[in-house]
């Protein structure tokens, strides 16, 4: 590993995504333990995507227009009812003193989902990984999953680190109803804009 795939790595994953703003809007309803299993999930949303551009999967939806538009939609979809579940499902972003233990594998179960279904992952991997692989490498598909494993210890850690952030935000919005509505709002207009903007993309 290289410090500029270090670098690289970490830019892409801080720019605010669905992994992100995901991670935020958990940390904010239900604190910084439930933001580690959103973090999980996400990260291990990576896995598939990983896997696929490396044994050559990715290479098959960018050739294939059905698949690819297949599991492009399933992804609108789930992000507009993400954005539609963060404004009328209260469970969501339930900010309450109570300590009261939250569905941990339903978090990171929605989290893995949100990466799943997203096709352009795995087409990022194909385009960002070889760049960091030595034509002379006599083992390719070990240096990829290296890259590949490495990129998603960036993942956890930033998200984890969001995760924090949002929770230790968490006690301010508690007393402050109105900042959380408006809260909601913008993360549910964010899930609609990202739907939104996959749908359009080609």
């Amino acid at each position: 590993m290289t410090l500029e795939f270090f670098l690289t790595s970490l830019v892409v994953v801080l720019l605010p995504g669905t992994g992100v703003i995901y991670t935020l809007a958990i940390g904010l309803g239900h604190g910084f333990k439930a933001s580690v299993a959103a973090a999980f999930g996400c990260t291990l949303g990576i896995v598939p995507a990983a896997v696929a551009s490396i044994i050559g999967l990715a290479a098959l939806l960018h050739t294939s227009a059905l698949a690819f538009q297949v599991i492009k939609f399933l992804g609108v979809a789930y992000l507009f009812y993400m954005a539609w579940k963060i404004l009328k499902d209260d469970t969501v972003m339930d900010l309450s003193e109570s300590k009261e233990q939250v569905g941990y594998t339903r978090i990171a179960t929605t989290g893995t989902l949100l990466n799943v279904l997203n096709p352009k992952l795995s087409l990022f991997f194909l385009a960002f990984l070889p760049q960091f692989i030595s034509p002379s490498a006599t083992n390719a598909a070990a240096a990829l999953a290296w890259l590949a494993v490495v990129f998603m210890v960036i993942t956890f850690a930033a998200f984890v680190l969001y995760g924090a952030f949002a929770s230790y935000a968490r006690d301010y919005v508690i007393k402050r109803p109105s900042v959380m509505r408006w809260i909601k709002r913008c993360f549910a207009g964010t899930f609609g804009f990202l739907g939104a903007k996959l749908a359009a993309s080609s």
